[in-house]
C-alpha cells in the first residue's frame, strides 16, 4: 500500500470516479486478493467522505472484486479454480453470442472501426508493448459487443466483465500465448469481415477457454495474485 499515491477526486461524477479508481487498484495488483480495503487511508488521499467510498464498495461487490465484512469494510477477492471453472464458460457463451450477432447485425463503418484497432493493436504485438495491446483488446472485444446491438446480452456481459478483467490482468501469461491470442484475433477479424456469425462464435469460445487454461495454470502455480501479473490477452 506504501506505492499509492495521493490522488484528488474532483467533485464532478465522484461516484463513479471512485469506483474507477479503487477498481484500477484492484486489476493493477495495488490491491491484491484477499487485502483489507483502507478505508481511512483512500478517503484521506483521495480527499473525500466515506460515503461515496462506501458507494464504491458496494459497487465493486456487485462485479465480484470484492467481499463485504459485515461492519468490518470490505475485502479484495480471491481468484480460485473453481471461480474460473464456473465464470469463463459462462463469458464465452456470452461473447459467441455477441459474435454472432454482431455479423449479422454490425454497420460497416463498426466492422471498419474494428479492423483499424485490431490492425493497431497487431503492431503494439509485435513491438511487444503489453499494456497498449491489452487496452485495445478491450476496446475490440467491446466494439464487437456493442455492434451486436442486445442490451440483454450487454447487461449480462457487464455484469461478469469485471471478473474476468481480473482474472486477465493476474495471470501472468507466458509469450507463447500471448502470440496465440494474437492469432485468434486474426481468425476473429477474418469470420467478422465475412460475417460467419457461426465461425466468429467458434473462435470465440476457444478464446475464452484458452484464456481459462492459463488463468488456472497461474492459480495452481500460486501466481495469480501477484502484482506483476499481466494478462496478454
Amino acid at each position: 500500500m506504501n506505492d499509492m499515491a495521493d490522488v484528488r477526486i474532483p467533485r464532478t461524477s465522484l461516484h463513479e470516479t471512485v469506483t474507477e479508481h479503487i477498481r484500477e487498484m484492484i486489476f493493477s495488483g495495488t490491491l491484491s486478493g484477499g487485502d483489507r480495503v483502507p478505508e481511512k487511508l483512500l478517503c484521506e488521499r483521495l480527499g473525500i467522505s466515506r460515503t461515496p467510498l462506501r458507494e464504491a464498495l458496494k459497487v465493486l461487490a456487485s462485479e465480484g472484486l470484492l467481499t463485504l465484512l459485515p461492519n468490518r469494510g470490505a475485502r479484495v477477492a480471491r481468484l480460485t479454480v473453481d471461480a474460473v471453472e464456473e465464470l469463463f464458460p459462462v463469458m464465452g457463451a456470452l461473447e459467441a453470442l455477441a459474435g454472432e450477432l454482431a455479423c449479422a447485425r454490425a454497420t460497416d463503418d463498426q466492422i471498419s472501426e474494428i479492423r483499424a484497432m485490431h490492425y493497431q493493436m497487431a503492431l503494439y504485438h509485435t513491438r511487444g508493448e503489453v499494456q497498449s495491446y491489452f487496452e485495445l483488446n478491450q476496446r475490440i472485444h467491446e466494439a464487437i459487443l456493442a455492434a451486436a446491438r442486445n442490451p440483454t446480452l450487454k447487461t449480462s456481459y457487464d455484469a461478469l466483465a469485471g471478473r474476468v478483467r481480473l482474472a486477465r490482468y493476474r495471470a501472468n501469461m507466458s509469450k507463447a500465448r500471448w502470440d496465440q491470442a494474437m492469432a485468434e484475433h486474426e481468425e476473429m477479424l477474418e469470420a467478422l469481415l465475412r460475417r460467419d456469425g457461426v465461425r466468429l462464435a467458434e473462435v470465440q469460445r476457444r478464446h475464452l477457454d484458452n484464456k481459462r487454461a492459463t488463468v488456472v495454470a497461474a492459480i495452481r502455480a500460486g501466481t495469480a495474485d501477484a502484482a506483476e501479473g499481466i494478462a496478454y490477452d
